[in-house]
C-alpha cells in the first residue's frame, strides 16, 4: 500500500510516518522544503519527501503515480490571534478541498481529514460524532466547514472520507507552545514553570496511539465518519502536571495558580472514542506515565 501525508512535521503527523513506515506502506510526504522541522523527516526506501507547500497542491501533478491513502494534516494559523485570522481560516478550506482534488487525481481510495474539538466549541460531556457543533472561533468555524465540505467532495469523487476531530496530543516533535512542551521545556531548564490551577479535567493521548488510531480509521473507517481521537479518559491537569514534573524532578516548585483562566477555559474535555473502537477494534495503550517518559527521553536528545 502507498500514502500520502501533509502537514507531517508535528507530534502526529511524524509518529504517523513512524507507523506507516512499521507496516511497510510507502508514503510520501507534501511539506515545504524551507521549512526547519521538515529536515527532521528521513528519507529511505519507504519514506520520501517532496517539496509542496499548500498553496501549491491543486497543481501538483505526479504523473503516472498512484497512491492508495491521503492524510491530510496541514493547516495554516493553528495559535494565536491567526485563529480568528477569517481570511487565512477560509484559505484552509480551500487547501483541504484541494487535497481531496489531488487525492482523487492519485487514485486514493480514502481520503482522511485532521479536524478538531474547536468545530465543537465549549459543550458538556464528552465529545462524539454526535455533539452539536457550534465552535466559537475562526479555526473552529473552518475546520467544521472543510469537514463538510470535503466529505461532500469525496463523495461526487468516489472517495470513502473519513474526519477525525483530535483533543489534546502530546508526545516527540510537538509544538513547543503546548503545555505538555512547556513544562518539559521549563522544568527541564530547572526555572518555574506557570499553569492554571490546574482543575480542568483534561483527556491527553499520546501521539503514537493517536498515529495508530488513524491508520486503522484509513482501513476501516466508515464514508462519512467522524470520529474523535482521545484515551477515553480524563485526569486533573493538576495530576497531568505533577507526572511531568515527577519524570523530570521531583523536588521542583510547581505555578499552579499563577496564570488566571481565560474568559473561554475549557474546564471538562473527553473523547467518546466508543465509535472508533467499535469501528477498528483499536484501544490506547500508552498511559500518560509511560508516554511521558518517552517524551521527556526525546526531549533530553534533542537538547544533547
Amino acid at each position: 500500500m502507498k500514502a500520502v501525508i501533509t502537514g507531517a512535521t508535528g507530534a502526529v503527523g511524524m509518529a504517523l510516518i513512524a507507523e506507516l513506515e512499521s507496516r511497510g506502506i510507502e508514503t510520501l510526504v507534501l511539506c515545504r522544503a524551507a521549512s526547519e522541522r521538515s529536515k527532521n523527516i528521513k528519507e529511505n526506501k519507504l519514506i520520501r519527501k517532496l517539496d509542496c507547500p499548500l498553496d501549491k497542491m491543486a497543481e501538483l501533478d505526479l504523473g503516472a503515480e498512484k497512491y492508495d491513502m491521503f492524510f491530510h494534516l496541514s493547516w495554516d494559523g493553528t495559535t494565536g490571534a491567526s485563529r480568528n485570522d477569517m481570511y487565512l481560516q477560509n484559505l484552509n478550506v480551500k487547501y483541504t478541498l484541494d487535497a481531496v482534488a489531488l487525492a482523487s487525481r492519485l487514485g486514493c481510495s480514502v481520503f482522511m481529514g485532521a479536524g478538531s474539538q474547536a468545530e465543537c466549541g465549549i459543550v458538556e460531556g464528552k465529545l462524539s460524532s454526535h455533539t452539536p457543533a457550534f465552535p466559537d472561533n475562526g479555526y473552529g468555524m473552518a475546520k467544521l466547514c472543510a469537514g463538510q465540505m470535503s466529505r461532500v467532495a469525496c463523495r461526487s469523487l468516489g472517495m470513502r472520507h473519513v474526519w477525525v476531530r483530535i483533543l489534546s496530543v502530546y508526545g516527540p516533535y510537538d509544538s513547543p507552545r503546548s503545555l505538555v512542551a512547556y513544562a518539559i521545556s521549563k522544568l527541564s531548564a530547572g526555572e518555574r514553570a506557570s499553569f492554571t490551577a490546574g482543575e480542568q479535567l483534561w483527556d491527553y493521548v499520546y501521539s503514537g496511539d493517536a498515529a495508530k488510531a488513524m491508520t486503522e480509521l484509513a482501513l476501516k473507517g466508515k464514508d462519512g465518519g467522524i470520529y474523535c481521537i482521545g484515551s477515553g479518559k480524563t485526569r486533573r491537569l493538576s495530576d497531568f502536571i505533577k507526572i511531568i514534573r515527577d519524570e523530570i524532578d521531583p523536588d521542583a516548585e510547581l505555578g499552579l495558580g499563577d496564570v488566571p483562566y481565560g474568559a473561554n477555559q475549557v474546564m471538562y474535555l473527553c473523547a467518546d472514542i466508543s465509535e472508533l473502537q467499535r469501528d477498528t477494534g483499536f484501544t490506547p495503550s500508552i498511559e500518560f506515565e509511560e508516554g511521558i517518559k518517552k517524551t521527556v527521553e526525546w526531549y533530553k536528545n534533542e537538547r544533547k
